[in-house]
C-alpha cells in the first residue's frame, strides 16, 4: 500500500492567516469544475506522475508547483474568487 501524500497550504488573506490539506486528487477535482465552470486553461494544473510519485524530490516539486497554480488562480480571480476555490481555500471559515 502506497502512503497518500498530503500537501499542506498556507492561506493568508489580510491579517488572517490558516492551514488547509489537500491531496493532489482534489486539487484534480477543483481544476475539473475550474475549467467546466470558469473556462480555465486545463493545462494550468501539473499533470499527474505515476513513477516515483512519492519520492521526496518529486513531492517538493510537485508543492512548488501546486503553489504557483492557486497563485495564479487568485491572480485570475482577483475581486472574488469562483465559489469551489473559496470552499477549496476553506475562505468560509475565516474570512467574513
Amino acid at each position: 500500500i502506497s502512503s497518500l501524500q498530503v500537501y499542506i497550504i498556507q492561506v493568508s488573506v489580510g491579517n488572517h492567516q490558516w492551514t488547509v490539506k489537500h491531496r493532489y486528487s482534489d486539487f484534480h477535482d477543483l481544476h475539473e469544475k475550474l475549467v467546466s465552470e470558469k473556462k480555465i486553461d486545463k493545462n494550468l494544473l501539473p499533470p499527474k506522475k505515476i513513477i516515483g510519485k512519492n519520492s521526496k524530490s518529486l513531492v517538493e516539486k510537485r508543492q512548488k508547483e501546486l503553489e504557483v497554480y492557486l497563485q495564479t488562480l487568485l491572480i485570475k480571480f482577483p475581486v472574488t474568487a469562483p465559489k469551489v476555490l473559496s470552499h477549496f481555500l476553506h475562505f468560509h471559515l475565516y474570512v467574513s
